[in-house]
């Protein structure tokens, strides 16, 4: 089953799946908070291991999306992570925070996303949780073609 987790911008959503993961052990894939320097980072959930994601300045090695740069080698390694998880499949439920305007340019989670949509779509025993902000969720939806879902909020994942 897919559930995506939507809400506007900067309304929590990260902040509310940190909670939720709290002490679960049936949990795995990537989180998206921001850090002490007001920086995003990438938390590995199983783990609880953080990498660097965005960073201050501009590069070959970087991504630009509106005024912030992301490492397109945490790109690279959270893409990874992600399919690797899903191979373990070691979990009930599977994050990625979040799906946004680098996906629907090909770019950012793209590569683990349209392979682990297909995997997840009729699977009744393996959850896939993707967070969308809310001005995009059509586009997300579309661009992926998920066809079968259960939308989310902030306030009723706790129901799951």
């Amino acid at each position: 089953m897919i559930y995506i987790l939507t809400g506007d911008i900067r309304n929590g959503k990260t902040t509310a799946l940190l909670e939720w993961v709290s002490g679960r052990t049936d949990v795995d894939g990537l989180l998206c908070p921001d850090g002490d320097n007001g920086k995003r980072y990438f938390l590995k959930i199983e783990s609880k291991k953080e990498f660097e994601l965005e960073v201050e300045s501009e590069s070959e090695k970087t991504i630009s999306i509106g005024p912030f740069k992301f490492l397109k080698s945490a790109f690279e390694e959270a893409n990874k992570y992600l399919l690797d998880s899903n191979e373990r499949r070691d979990f009930k439920y599977l994050i990625i925070d979040e799906l946004g305007k680098l996906e629907l340019k090909n770019e950012g989670f793209h590569e683990a996303t349209k392979k682990l949509i297909p995997n997840f779509m009729f699977d009744a025993n393996k959850h896939l949780i993707l967070v969308v902000r809310k001005s995009l969720l059509e586009a997300v939806i579309n661009h992926y073609k998920i066809k079968v879902y259960k939308l989310l909020t902030k306030e009723n994942l706790k129901n799951l």
